[in-house]
């Protein structure tokens, strides 16, 4: 299997095609339709697909482009959604065999809610482990979720479906969850752009059990299209009371900005992570490219030991609310869940405002480093993608997920934005991503260092091998 997605068009790319009247949102559903038939098989990114709604949707949507009246910047569009949110009309299962998929799915989250409001043309539900548990993708529902690039190898998780899907050219967007790096491992695994925003900034309802780490946003091939995509879904809605409400301005703008003379500190290891060499390279390579175009980039760490242990306790505590919605301790629901549940009903109430105390003074912490530092640029993930089917890299003596995601959990903790852009492959041609983190409600900020990254590493391939797909 090999192929190349550099013909295939990006969301910016199609909406420009439609203006000009060359190509349809028709055209463009089909084709993202044709590649989901062609490639999921080998991939397994879609819990649900339907043609038949994707292309009545897609033919309003040639509507209004011909008569000139598209209903927002992304009118037409195709693209996925996570199996997590609410989508009215689909079931959402959540990776899981407990959840009866007899009922009335007549409630739209706020993501589904401003997808259908811009136009956006859905083509089915990616793939999640079960309730979004950890940071890979495998389920007892659908199976695993494999590579592109290699599919004996995990695509990471829990949205790994989304990422799968726009990496392999099955539409250009999706959109994902992130409870302690959901979204950035999975970019980071696939080599496509993956966004966290501030906590809030992308409205949720219903609220995660995990809604003090929970957050929503964008993946893309390109940081543009994540900016676009962010556009539409940061729109305030009353059902989530973490919602931040109005923002500064048009984040496809932001992109662009002039980051000359922006102060980045490049912490190459937090001060207690360990990195794969070949990782370490490629990003330490893609903070020298940043310092040649002008921006200021000195080594320097936060200085904080690592969060896990209160993480943790916020982690599994969350999720031992899932006995809420579920028999958590049926043969059919994915073992690590139940442990991670059990592991959380064996904490006190003590224990969690202990960890919350941990999680805010982390917060108040990184606020301050960020008073002499825009933003802090490290390693996605400090591994490669590792075998498919573990939770863990087989042989690495680790017993828990976020053991090997160090780099991803503490922002989920402060609420920060953080973004994933891919700056290479290794050797054995698996992608490598690097994160960039700024302060709460700096969006804009991290965009415009994410899009600065694109421009000053050197294009790589960001096709998987496993790929084939053409302009439609």
């Amino acid at each position: 299997m090999a192929g190349d997605l550099s013909n295939v068009p990006t969301a910016g790319g199609l909406v420009t095609a439609y203006a000009a009247g060359t190509l349809s949102p028709v055209e463009a559903a089909t084709a993202a339709l044709e590649a989901i038939r062609e490639r999921d098989a080998d991939v397994n990114a879609f819990a649900l697909v339907d043609p038949e709604q994707a292309l009545e949707t897609a033919r309003a949507a040639e509507r209004r482009w011909r008569d000139g009246t598209p209903l927002g910047p992304l009118d037409g569009v195709p693209m996925s959604i996570k199996d997590l949110f609410l989508t009215r009309g689909w079931p959402t299962l959540r990776g899981s065999r407990r959840i009866d998929p007899a009922q009335a799915w007549d409630v739209d989250s706020p993501v589904a809610a401003r997808l259908r409001e811009g136009g956006l043309v859905l083509l089915g539900k990616t793939t999640t482990p079960e309730m979004g548990w950890k940071g890979v993708c495998d389920n007892p529902l659908t199976g695993i979720t494999r590579n592109p690039w290699d599919t004996s190898r995990t695509s990471g998780g829990s949205s790994g479906g989304s990422a799968v899907a726009v990496a392999t050219g099955m539409g250009p967007l999706s959109v994902g969850t992130d409870g302690g790096g959901s979204i950035r491992i999975p970019a980071a695994f696939c080599g496509v752009v993956g966004f966290k925003p501030t906590h809030g900034r992308v409205p949720q309802y219903p609220l995660s059990s995990l809604a003090v780490l929970a957050h929503a946003g964008p993946i893309a091939r390109t940081v543009d299209d994540v900016a676009r995509l962010l556009d539409v879904l940061a729109a305030p809605d009353h059902r989530d009371p973490y919602d931040l409400g109005l923002h500064d301005g048009p984040y496809s703008r932001a992109v662009d900005r002039d980051v000359r003379g922006v102060s980045a500190a490049f912490s190459a290891d937090l001060g207690f992570v360990r990195v794969d060499p070949e990782i370490a390279a490629a990003v330490a390579s893609a903070a020298r490219a940043l310092q040649d175009a002008g921006m200021r980039v000195e080594a320097a760490d936060p200085g904080f030991p690592d969060p896990l242990p209160a993480f943790d306790v916020l982690w599994c505590a969350g999720a031992s609310k899932w006995l809420d919605v579920f028999d958590a301790r049926a043969e059919d629901v994915d073992p690590g869940l139940r442990d991670v549940i059990e592991r959380g009903l064996t904490y006190s109430a003590g224990d969690y405002l202990a960890a919350e105390a941990e999680r805010l003074a982390l917060a108040v912490r990184m606020g301050e480093f960020h008073t002499r530092h825009d933003v802090l640029i490290t390693p996605t993930v400090p591994i490669p993608a590792f075998e498919a089917g573990h939770d863990v890299p087989p042989g690495s003596g680790l017993s828990d997920w976020a053991q090997w995601t160090p780099f991803t959990y503490p922002f989920n903790m402060t609420h920060q934005p953080a973004i994933s852009v891919p700056v290479g492959r290794t050797a054995a041609g698996l992608p490598i991503g690097l994160q960039i983190v700024g302060p709460r409600h700096a969006e804009a900020l991290v965009l415009a260092v994410a899009r600065a990254v694109e421009r000053a590493v050197s294009a790589t391939d960001r096709s998987p091998r496993g790929t084939t797909a053409a302009a439609p």
